[in-house]
């Protein structure tokens, strides 16, 4: 099951007199890191919105914010608040004393204030539902978007392993033909030294060095790893983390393939194996 984790959904809807639009958004992250924008008359709803959240989402780091505005013409009525007027004109009268040149409150910016304005029409009580439905609603769009974007890295990877499968199958014919040129270079600086070496002894070093500098196990190694990659690409289930684990292990084995190799075209090979994994571990990164 390859999700991405990350997505970007909205959804908007009328109830009664008021309408929500919930905004969702999320990005990579190792666990999942909710961060919720609530109106106040909603804060009471945050326990909830969180479940909805945690049982959409497996990890990532998302933010979700709720807008609530009155609908044009709805009819919704309003009355000030004594209580909070008076409380806004001491603190106005209170800068006044240490800000002489301070300017006047406008209107619109003492309508604007907290608690100002209490709306009377639909009971913001009675929108605990519709907001919660459109949440889920907004979590399902989310869900859909992370999937067709895991759907795309899925892709992405397969042809990776493609890539990668494609230089085993062309260095592990060239292996022997490799350490034959490696013997033959050798042999060749010990000529060119004037150097006498007892054949038996020298041909026990050869040996040795070419045990050393085998790499037929480290691509063993890489086409094992790259056939649990392709495994773990099928799982139902979230495959981000051990996708990573896979990306060390195949990272460590190029990084080991290169450092053994005298040969230039393992060192090429090498390098160009470790630029497939790098991309391949820079789109896990965003798998869920």
């Amino acid at each position: 099951m390859a999700n991405s984790m990350t997505g970007f959904a909205t959804d908007e809807s009328v109830a009664g007199s008021y309408r929500l639009v919930w905004e969702v958004r999320s990005v990579n992250h190792r666990y999942l890191d909710v961060s919720l924008r609530l109106p106040e008359e909603f804060r009471a709803l945050e326990p909830r919105c969180r479940e909805l959240i945690g049982a959409a989402l497996g990890r990532g780091k998302v933010d979700c914010s709720l807008k609530l505005t009155t609908v044009e013409n709805a009819g919704v009525t309003a009355e000030l608040n004594a209580g909070v007027l008076e409380d806004l004109k001491e603190l106005e009268h209170q800068i006044h004393q240490k800000f002489s040149d301070a300017r006047q409150l406008a209107v619109g910016e003492i309508m604007r204030w907290p608690g100002a304005l209490e709306e009377r029409g639909a009971e913001l009580a009675e929108l605990a539902e519709p907001a919660g439905e459109s949440l889920s609603r907004a979590l399902v769009s989310l869900g859909n978007a992370r999937k067709r974007e895991g759907d795309r890295l899925l892709q992405m990877l397969a042809d990776r392993c493609d890539s990668i499968e494609a230089i085993i199958a062309e260095l592990v014919p060239r292996l022997p033909e490799a350490q034959e040129r490696y013997r033959a270079r050798l042999l060749e600086r010990l000529q060119r030294l004037d150097i006498e070496a007892d054949p038996a002894r020298l041909e026990q070093e050869l040996v040795l060095l070419a045990q050393k500098l085998d790499v037929a196990e480290e691509l063993d190694r890489l086409g094992s790893h790259v056939s649990e990659v392709r495994d773990v690409l099928t799982r139902d289930e979230p495959i981000g983390r051990r996708l990573d684990f896979l990306m060390q292990e195949l990272n460590r084995e190029a990084n080991t393939l290169s450092s053994k190799s005298q040969d230039e075209v393992l060192t090429k090979a090498g390098v160009e194996l470790k630029v497939l994994i790098e991309q391949m571990r820079e789109q896990v990164q965003n798998l869920e």
